[in-house]
C-alpha cells in the first residue's frame, strides 16, 4: 500500500494552479489525496481522494472551517496520511496545528506571493493567523521547497532557515505542452497572465506600438484578466492597430494560442511592494511548445529562460531593449527556429515533470524517515 501525501490548499483548486494537480497526479510511489477548506469553480480534483471541510457554506460548515483554522481539528479525515504537503506559506501556517495534532511531517512549497506579501497588514482570520504563526511555521515545518534559486534567496532574507530550504523546480507535463507541427505559426505576440502591475503588460503595449509601425501585420493577443485591464485596453485602443484581449481562457485555449504564436512575452517587473516573478511556469510551458520567449530579466525568469538560447531577456523596465528583442525574433526566422528547438530541449532536460516528481518523492521519503532532505538540485544549463 502506497504512503499517502495529503496535498493541502485553502481553496481547491484555481485554474491558475494546474501545476499543483499535475505534480500530485504524477506521483508514482505515493498516493495523492487533497484537503481544502473550500471548493471553488476551477480544476476538479478526484472526488474520491478529496476532502472539503466547508463544502456547503452552511453555518455548521463555517464553524468547522474556523475550528480547523484555530485548532487543527476536523472529523472529516477518516485516514492518517504519512505527510502533509501545503502549497504557499500562508496555507502552511493554517494547516500547521492539524499536522501537529496528527504528528505528521509538514512540507511547504513557497511560490512567491506568499513570501513577498508576508509583512503586509493582515485583516482576515487566515491572514492574522499567518502573521502570528509564521515564526512557528519556520521552526516546525520539516522543509520548505522554493520554486527557484531566486525565491530561495528572498526566503533567506525573511528568516527562513537555510538548512530547511530546498530549491526544487515543479516540472512541466510535456504530454500536454508540446509542439503542434500541423498548426501554422502566425505573426502573433502572445501575453498570458494576470493583468496586474508586476506582469508588465503596459511595457509590451508600448513596445508593440513601435513594432506595428515597422511590421504592421504583427498582432498582440492578451489572455488574462485583472485590476488594470480597463486601462490596458484603453492604452491598446489608443496606440495599437492590431490587438485582441480575450480575458481568462481554459488551458486548452491557451495552448492553442501558444501553438500558433511567434513569440511569448510577459515582461514582468518589480511591483511597488517588492513582489517579482519568482519563476513563471508559463514561460516554461511556452518553451515546451516551441515558442521562444522575450521578457525582462526579472526575479527568477532567467532560471526559466536561457537568454540567447531559448529566448531574449531585456533589462527590467527597458522598453527599447524589449522592442529590439521582439524585432530580432520577428525578423530572423533562422534564429527563431534555433531558439524554438533549443527551448523544447531545455524544458526536456531541466523541467520534465516525471523527473522532477521523482526528486519530490525523494524529499517525501527522507522527510518521513526523519532525515534532512538531500535533494539540492544543481543549476540548469541550457543545451
Amino acid at each position: 500500500m502506497k504512503p499517502i501525501a495529503l496535498i493541502y490548499r485553502f481553496k481547491l483548486l484555481p485554474f491558475s494552479e494546474t501545476f499543483i494537480q499535475n505534480q500530485a497526479e504524477s506521483l508514482k510511489g505515493f498516493e495523492a489525496r487533497y484537503l481544502g477548506l473550500r471548493s471553488i469553480p476551477g480544476i476538479q480534483t478526484n472526488s474520491d481522494r478529496t476532502t472539503i471541510i466547508n463544502s456547503s457554506h452552511s453555518l455548521a460548515d463555517k464553524l468547522r472551517e474556523q475550528r480547523f483554522k484555530l485548532f487543527g481539528k476536523t472529523s472529516k479525515i477518516k485516514f492518517k496520511p504519512d505527510l502533509i504537503h501545503a502549497h504557499f506559506a500562508n496555507d502552511g501556517a493554517i494547516v500547521l496545528p492539524f499536522a501537529k495534532r496528527l504528528d505528521l511531517p509538514l512540507i511547504v512549497t513557497c511560490h512567491g506571493f506568499d513570501i513577498f506579501n508576508q509583512i503586509q497588514g493582515r485583516k482576515t482570520l487566515s491572514e492574522q493567523l499567518y502573521k502570528q504563526r509564521l515564526p512557528q511555521l519556520q521552526k516546525q515545518a520539516k522543509c520548505f521547497i522554493a520554486v527557484s534559486d531566486f525565491l530561495k534567496g528572498e526566503m533567506l532574507k525573511r528568516g527562513y532557515p537555510e538548512e530547511k530550504i530546498i530549491r526544487h523546480y515543479i516540472g512541466i507535463d510535456r504530454t500536454k505542452f508540446q509542439p503542434e507541427p500541423t498548426i501554422q505559426r502566425e505573426p502573433i505576440v502572445l501575453f498570458t497572465g494576470r493583468l496586474v502591475e508586476i506582469k508588465g503588460c503596459e511595457y509590451l503595449i508600448q513596445a508593440m506600438e513601435e513594432i506595428q509601425r515597422i511590421i504592421p501585420e504583427v498582432k498582440l493577443v492578451v489572455i488574462g484578466d485583472g485590476e488594470i485591464r480597463p486601462q490596458l485596453e484603453i492604452m491598446a485602443k489608443n496606440n495599437l492597430r492590431n490587438y485582441e484581449f480575450l480575458g481568462v481562457q481554459p488551458a486548452e485555449v491557451v495552448k492553442s494560442w501558444m501553438a500558433k504564436s511567434r513569440i511569448f512575452c510577459v515582461p514582468s517587473i518589480r511591483g511597488r511592494d517588492g513582489e517579482m516573478e519568482t519563476f513563471g511556469m508559463v514561460f516554461a510551458e511556452a518553451q515546451a511548445t516551441g515558442l521562444p520567449v522575450v521578457s525582462f530579466a526579472t526575479g527568477g525568469i532567467p532560471e526559466a529562460v536561457a537568454h540567447g538560447k531559448t529566448g531574449l531577456l531585456a533589462s527590467m523596465g527597458d522598453r527599447n531593449e524589449l522592442t529590439q528583442h521582439l524585432l530580432t525574433l520577428l525578423k530572423n526566422p533562422e534564429l527563431w527556429e534555433q531558439f524554438s528547438q533549443q527551448g523544447i530541449n531545455y524544458i526536456r532536460q531541466n523541467f520534465d515533470l516525471p523527473t522532477q516528481t521523482q526528486q519530490l518523492e525523494t524529499i517525501y521519503r527522507e522527510t518521513i524517515h526523519h532525515k534532512t532532505p538531500s535533494i539540492l538540485a544543481s543549476p540548469c544549463k541550457a543545451s
